[in-house]
């Protein structure tokens, strides 16, 4: 569902109650009544209840299908309708198309319609003129036959006179209006289009491709875009997320080099050679100088050969959509090893549980694809299956987590019952979700901005606070986007 803007999956689910509901002899003797809110615009509240078996329950937008919403993941499925025709959402919100018409053709529009009004101006008083001269000086006139007077020139009906002078004077008047004026406009756009087409420094020579004028309704737009403004950066880019880096109890893991390191080693690794090529041009002469230079350059590309080295041996491997991460310490079990495995084993749990994704199963390969939310949500997932947390199935009140490495030789398949869950908003920039595992502990589990977690931490849970905060602002010092976990046992 895309009403908003956003392309992104939106979770529906039904009341528990109506779970039994089927098929259609289910319905045979079914009788509930829905009480609402009245009509309006907004996409994201809805106010009812649900009036069944004598019981009520409360309607939230999480049970509610907006009109043009498309079906995912769900064949089916049974409804009632609420609003229909304008009082539905999607008809509340409509609004009248904009006109997309440039400022020059709106500017000679208003001309034209001020020449069209100054020339009814000059023909109404030209005929107006005109019924006054047949009136009061046509009896006069002996050479135009007064006594056998024509329909048009009769001094007792004027009016008719004055009529017939109109039309003669919006002909005769008429090229007062430039009609060509629309015409010489279009080969103006004609030409631009073509100088557009023709424009070399608007020519891509990776793609070997130049600019394009598809139309030339809209040419004279173009010398007046100023600023081009976006609301994220999802709009101009692929809008993919890969899990990179993690500090997990004060410990930093992960190996491989951002983006933005890998372009800024190689912008050095440019300036380097840029400086060796000025000295050797200025200073032949003196050969050891050069010398020393060349072993004081020796440090940094080494590093750099280290960073792209590192990322080619990874191409290699088969890349999986969303996960970039290395670092032997946590693949393959290994993060058993390490000084804090209890603390480990709930992060991962972390990124497995705390979502609202829905999983598919991929028969080709045998693993689960998820379709999440947001970007951010789909890498999370396919990090902990990766770490050996592989979320595998979503019930109405329940998650199921096939884990891997936590009895080594054998996947354990775990169930968390949900029993509350806090959806991320822009608001509370978090999103957190009260679970109980099968040994009966309730676990209150949160993600979300760093600020917003540290500010809510207790005095025990501040252990590592400081080093964790170090190691945000370095992942962020590199270009990357940062999340903070954090749970809590009842």
């Amino acid at each position: 569902m895309n009403l908003d803007g956003e392309t992104n999956l939106k979770v529906k689910r039904s009341l528990e109650v109506t779970l039994p509901l089927e098929d259609d002899e289910a319905f045979k003797n079914f009788t509930g009544t829905i009480k609402c809110e009245d009509p309006n615009p907004s996409l994201y509240t809805f106010i009812g209840n649900f009036e069944y078996e004598q019981q009520v329950y409360p309607l939230d937008p999480s049970q509610i299908l907006l009109r043009d919403s498309k079906l995912r993941n769900t064949a089916y499925v049974y409804g009632v309708v609420i609003f229909t025709g304008f009082d539905s959402k999607v008809m509340q919100n409509s609004t009248k198309s904009p006109s997309k018409r440039s400022k020059i053709e709106k500017k000679m529009d208003k001309i034209i319609y001020i020449l069209l009004s100054l020339l009814l101006l000059i023909s109404s008083i030209s005929s107006i003129g005109f019924a006054v001269k047949i009136k009061l000086q046509m009896p006069d006139w002996w050479y135009m036959q007064p006594e056998n007077p024509d329909s048009l020139y009769d001094p007792d009906q004027p009016s008719k006179s004055g009529l017939a002078h109109l039309v003669t004077a919006l002909i005769l008047y008429g090229y007062l209006i430039p009609i060509s004026l629309y015409v010489s406009i279009e080969i103006v756009k004609v030409f631009q289009a073509r100088f557009i087409n023709q424009d070399i420094q608007m020519y891509d020579e990776e793609s070997g491709n130049t600019a394009q004028a598809r139309t030339s309704n809209l040419n004279e737009e173009l010398g007046q875009v100023d600023t081009i403004l976006s609301d994220k950066t999802g709009t101009l880019t692929c809008n993919q997320m890969d899990f990179l880096k993690c500090s997990i109890a004060g410990t930093a893991y992960g190996i491989r080099s951002s983006e933005v390191e890998v372009a800024a080693e190689k912008q050095m690794a440019m300036d380097f050679e840029e400086q060796d090529t000025q000295i050797t041009n200025g200073s032949r002469c003196r050969k050891s100088a050069h010398n020393s230079w060349e072993d004081s350059r020796g440090g940094p590309e080494i590093e750099l050969e280290s960073v792209i080295t590192s990322k080619c041996e990874n191409d290699q491997k088969p890349a999986i959509k969303g996960f970039s991460f290395e670092d032997n310490k946590l693949m393959d079990g290994n993060w058993l090893k390490e000084p804090n495995t209890e603390v480990i084993l709930l992060f991962f749990r972390i990124l497995a549980i705390c979502q609202t994704a829905v999983p598919e199963l991929n028969e080709e390969t045998g693993m689960f694809t998820y379709e999440a939310e947001s970007p951010d949500e789909a890498a999370f997932l396919v990090a902990a299956r990766e770490f050996g947390f592989e979320f595998c199935k979503r019930t109405q009140s329940s998650v199921f987590i096939r884990e891997k490495y936590t009895h080594p030789g054998q996947f354990i398949e775990r169930e968390f019952k949900i029993l509350n869950l806090l959806e991320f908003t822009s608001k509370r920039k978090r999103m957190s979700v009260i679970v109980q595992d099968e040994d009966g502990q309730i676990l209150l589990l949160c993600k979300g901005a760093d600020s917003i977690i540290f500010d809510r931490l207790s005095k025990n849970g501040r252990v590592y606070e400081t080093t964790t905060a170090k190691h945000l602002n370095d992942y962020g010092e590199v270009g990357l986007r940062t999340l903070a976990l954090a749970y809590k046992k009842a």
